[in-house]
Parts: structure tokens; sequence; C-alpha cells
């Protein structure tokens, strides 16, 4: 049973019937593989290949043993930048055997992130694909390897790289492999991942082997998986969405991981679905929208499909409608944020179709939140606004090597969101804005003074404010306000984009430029963000 606290208040504790997994990652899959060893457990459908959980056991512990023999130690950071593919989940799960950190590196990153993230983690190990879409990584590494002290090797994917590494395996014996992973703790820091900072550079969330297994773990039971369930996962392995709600939710119960593509492709995805008798599909809402506003859409036969999960941003009416229709009858919504492993809340498969759309869910199991008053911190009363805070199991063991930030976001367990919350008499929580000036754009998110400290790099620019203005494709697009220096001519923003390409992701280059003599404060000198997007929303014709 759910223990609810004072039912007047913003403040409820999930149920905690199901104990939590007090096992490392290496173990659980051990343990999955020995009760389901001929079942299906990873297709990668681009590749053409296949592996039952034997056989992915028996591929992982190589991999880890080859780790090993090439030098990694428990402790080590290991990068992985390539879009998603079987040998991400192999580096997953290899790494965490041997109790090396596995540090997420976003593919859209550019050399100027890549060179921060590479430093700052102290990657002394990076895996990586050559080349996806428009990113040629070897050049980017190339670029900036030397500048990285900690850096020691690069494995390229499907090189031979990768081949000679797996050789060395021999060299490294299961026992030995063995004594190494009996000695890690479900406490050990096994995952780094970089969310971007409001404050300049990103910060490395650092997450416990007892983090993510565990809110893997009841993901996959609050949507009522078992090991026939077959989960297709077109969202990004980078993410806590891939790596943990799928890769996590399915090898804790035995189900099977179903890579449609590297990239999201919605032709990719829904004959995936189709082919590979998927019970249960992922997505952010414009993964859905595109897939089922496919002018093909009817040729696929995705009835397999039972549920899966909508995260990101809110899930509109009318795409419930949709999938309802379509005989998705169990689909759920997830909150969360990388800092909490990422799932806080979750819809049940059986909750309302109002609940489903109007709220994210109630609290999942062995967590706690509440939504508290931003200014005073007082639990508010159900039905009030305020920030939503989560404690339990999922919070973070903090940024890496940045206590200072750490304790700003951490405050007696509890993790504060930022994000701003309702919730009702049910316990159901509706996401009603958010305090900090994030961006959300394409589900991605997007903080503004990263953007802003690299744009006064530029030998032009005095000053610059970015914001966030409505968009009817991605939600929001990026509007960069900025004064010139005396004597430099104004900035269009074609040359804006010019200067930022390359340098950092593409989502997080601004699509409009403002130049302004001022920006808009207040009395104390604050810059009034708010009036500023709704000056540009008028001027761009946007409202």
């Amino acid at each position: 049973m759910t223990d609810v606290l004072d039912p007047t208040l913003s403040h409820t504790r999930g149920e905690t019937d199901i104990p939590l997994l007090e096992q490392t990652i290496g173990d659980n899959l051990d343990a999955t593989a020995a009760r389901f060893p001929d079942r299906e457990a990873l297709v990668d459908v681009s590749q053409g290949r296949r592996w039952t959980y034997a056989a992915l056991l028996a591929d992982v512990d190589r991999l880890a043993r080859a780790l090993l023999a090439i030098g990694v130690k428990t402790g080590d950071r290991v990068g992985i930048w390539a879009p998603n593919c079987s040998e991400w989940t192999l580096v997953q799960y290899a790494t965490a055997k041997m109790g090396a950190i596995l540090v997420n590196i976003n593919p859209a990153y550019r050399a100027h992130e890549l060179h921060y993230v590479l430093g700052q983690a102290g990657i002394s190990t990076l895996v990586a694909a050559e080349s996806f879409k428009s990113s040629n990584y070897r050049e980017m590494i190339d670029e900036v390897r030397h500048d990285v002290a900690s850096l020691e090797r690069v494995i390229y994917i499907g090189t031979d790289d990768w081949d000679s590494t797996l050789a060395e395996a021999d060299r490294v014996s299961a026992t030995e492999l063995s004594g190494i992973q009996a000695a890690l703790k479900p406490s050990d820091p096994i995952n780094i991942q970089y969310t971007s900072g409001t404050t300049g550079f990103p910060k490395g969330a650092t997450l416990s082997h007892r983090n993510i297994l565990n809110n893997g773990f009841f993901v996959g039971e609050l949507c009522r998986y078992t090991e026939a369930d077959r989960v297709c996962i077109p969202v990004p392995f980078y993410h806590c969405f891939g790596m943990v709600m799928g890769n996590l939710a399915c090898t804790t119960h035995g189900a099977c991981m179903v890579i449609p593509a590297p990239g999201f492709d919605p032709t990719a995805t829904l004959k995936a679905v189709q082919d590979e008798q998927c019970t249960s599909l992922y997505g952010v809402p414009t993964m859905f929208i595109a897939e089922w506003s496919l002018p093909s859409f009817a040729d696929y036969d995705i009835s397999s499909v039972r549920t899966g999960i909508m995260a990101g941003s809110p899930c509109p009416a009318p795409l419930m409608k949709q999938l309802i229709a379509s005989g998705i009858e169990e689909m759920t919504i997830c909150y969360g944020m990388t800092e909490t492993s990422p799932v806080s809340t979750q819809n049940r498969t059986d909750d309302t179709f109002e609940q489903k759309t109007g709220t994210v869910g109630r609290v999942h199991p062995h967590l706690e939140i509440k939504i508290v008053d931003p200014g005073t911190g007082e639990t508010v009363r159900r039905g009030q606004a305020g920030e939503f805070l989560t404690k339990g199991y999922s919070v973070m063991l903090g940024y890496w090597e940045q206590p200072d930030k750490t304790a700003e976001a951490i405050e007696d367990g509890w993790m504060h969101t930022g994000d701003l919350g309702v919730m009702h008499d049910d316990g159901y929580v509706e996401i009603t804005g958010r305090i900090k000036d994030m961006v959300i754009r394409g589900g991605e998110n997007v903080y503004p003074r990263e953007i802003e400290e690299f744009l006064y790099t530029h030998p032009d620019i005095l000053d610059a404010q970015v914001i966030g203005v409505p968009d009817s494709k991605y939600g929001e697009e990026l509007c960069a306000w900025v004064r010139m220096r005396e004597g430099a001519e104004p900035l269009t923003a074609e040359a804006l984009r010019e200067f930022c390409t390359g340098q950092l992701a593409h989502y997080k280059i601004p699509r409009y430029v403002e130049v302004v003599d001022e920006f808009p404060m207040t009395v104390t000198g604050k810059i009034r963000k708010v009036e500023m997007r709704e000056l540009t929303a008028k001027r761009l014709g946007l409202v």
C-alpha cells in the first residue's frame, strides 16, 4: 500500500511491497541469464544481429575481460560516444561487470563539448563510432585528444580496434573477472550522465548500480513486463530513457531489447515493431506523432503492442486517443530527471485517460515526493503549485567532482528538480512549468547559460541572453538576444549559426537572433527573460 502521510498535504511515499534489488548490474544480468538462457535478449535490427541471454552474457563477459586485459581498472572512466547499436549495450553491461564507470556522451556533441566531458570526467578509454549522420567522430576526437591528459586509448566500433580489443580477452580468466565482480557493491558509482548546467558547462550526474538497476526494474514492473515482452527502444541509449528505462527494464525481467535503428526513424521503428512483434514501444510525444502521421502508417501491423512509455513532455490528449485506437491501451507516462535515475512518477497501465493525459502519474515504489513553496520550503496543500522534490534510492550520488553543485541540488536527501507541479487529491502530479529558464526543444533539455557562455567567445558580441520561444514543430526554439561591441556589424541569424556549427550540438544552436542595445531588466538589475520571451514571440509572429 502507498504510505500517505497527511492526505491534505502534497507529500506521499511509494509502495514497498516489492523489495529493492540489492545487487550489482552484473550480478543481476547473471541471474537473468541463468533463468532465461535461451530467450532472446537483444536484437539489433539494422545490423541484422540477435542474441539469446546466454549469448549476451558470454559476449558481455568477453568484453569485460578484454577491457581488463588492456588496462582498464575498476573505477576508471570509460566514455562511449555512439548512436544506438548493440555494441553500446555490450559496453554498458561489460563496464558494469568489471566496475568501470561508463560515461555517456551525447552523439550530437561537437568538439567543444567533447573536449570538456573527456577532461572533466577524466576519461581514460573512449569507445566511439567513427561517424554518425553529419558527425565525423574520428575527426573531432583527433582535434581534441592531445589536450586531454587522461585519455589513453580510443576504440572505434566496427573497426580493427574493436576486434583487436576483444582478442585480448583470453589474457584474463573468467575466474579473475568473477573475483573483481564479486568485490563490487550496489552503492558503487557505475555511470556518469551529463546534464546541461545553468551556470556554464554540463554537470556529470553520478549514478550507482543501486540507482539505475532499481529504477529500470520498477519502470518494468509498472509496465507489467515479463520474459515474454519485447521492447522497441528508438530513444537514445546515451540518456536514461534508453539505457535505464529501456535496457535495464528489459534485463531485470528477461525481456528482449529491440534496437530499430541507430537514430530515430519513424518508418524503421514501425517496421521493427511489426517484424519483431514488439509488445512495448518507447518515445517522446514528437516521436509518436511522427510515427502515427506517416502516410504509410496503416501498412504496418502494430497489434502486438500492449504498453510502452511516453516521456520528455506531456502527452497531448489527441495523441493518446490515437494510441488507444491502435490498441495500445496500457501506455504509461513517466516523469523524472537524470539526477534521479531518472523516473520519480509514472502512470499505471490501468490508469484513466484523464490521468494519462493530464498528469505524469504518481510516486514510484520506494520513493518519496513532495511539492513545496519555493520561497519557504514548506510543503503546500494538495492542489497548490510549488517545486517538485523527490527523495529515495534513485537520487544520484552527486555531480562528478562538483560537491558545491551537489549541495545546491540535494538538501537533506531531497532532490530539487526546479520544476513546478501540483499534486492532486488522488496523489497524481501535474507538471505546470519550470522554475529555471530551461528550454525543452524536441524533447532535449537546453540550458541557456551554457549557450550564452559560448556566445561570449564571439569577438563581436558584448553580451548575450538566450531564451525559448514557441515553435509548432519542436515545442520551443532558441532565440539569442545579443549586444554588439562598439563598431561591430549587426549579427544575422545565419552568421550566428555558422559560428556555432561544429562547436555546439545542433539542438543548442539558436534559430533566431535579436540584436539589441539593452536587455529588459528589473530595478535590481536582473534580466527579465519572461519579458524577452513575450517581446520576441510578438515580433516573430509566434503568438
